[in-house]
């Protein structure tokens, strides 16, 4: 296997689950792939939802902190199957907290609780996504996947990732890449 470069890196792409992952915890999943390199993938699956709220996990991490009501009943996303106690904070560019990764010039990874108290209040960045755990690929299983069919891939758009309501991403990614959802078959195959 020939190693990544940033050419051939999925870095910043949603990956689109295909109809043959039904029954899945990917079924009809958008995923942004947050890190691909020869070591594996990592990514943030941004269109399910968790049971707790914003509210219920912002209490965990401050009891004192203040919540705006329009934040507070907005539900928090699970990012994948890996470490589901592990929160992720994906938003528009905002530096200053104590562990961040900048992605590009329009978004960043957060993985401290001092952003969760700031997110609670307008002091916080723009646009943000609370995610618990990740979805994590060995090397070369990613692209395996892709091979089998199991996914597309897309460069990343931020109306997906932040504005279109969370139950409609799918079906909004599948339409940026042009597919009829109806009418591809759950049977994966190369002609």
């Amino acid at each position: 296997m020939s190693s990544i470069d940033k050419v051939d890196s999925l870095q910043n792409h949603f990956l689109v689950a295909m109809p043959s992952l039904a029954e899945s915890y990917f079924e009809r999943s958008v995923t942004l792939i947050i890190e691909h390199n020869d070591e594996g993938a990592m990514g943030l699956v941004i269109n399910q939802p968790s049971q707790m709220t914003f509210r219920e996990l912002v209490k965990q991490a401050d009891e004192d902190a203040t919540i705006e009501d329009e934040k507070s009943e907005k539900l928090v996303i699970m990012g994948g199957p890996v470490h589901q106690d592990r929160g992720f904070v994906l938003h528009s560019t905002q530096p200053g907290w104590s562990s961040s990764v900048e992605l590009d010039s329009e978004i960043m990874l957060t993985t401290s609780k001092d952003i969760l108290s700031h997110l609670a209040s307008d002091v916080g960045p723009k646009k943000t996504l609370v995610a618990l755990g990740y979805a994590g690929w060995s090397p070369g299983q990613l692209e395996q996947e892709i091979q089998e069919n199991s996914w597309l891939t897309l460069p990343y758009d931020m109306d997906i990732l932040f504005d279109v309501p969370m139950q409609q991403r799918w079906q909004a990614a599948m339409n940026k890449l042009g597919v009829n959802v109806w009418q591809i078959s759950s049977q994966g195959g190369h002609a």
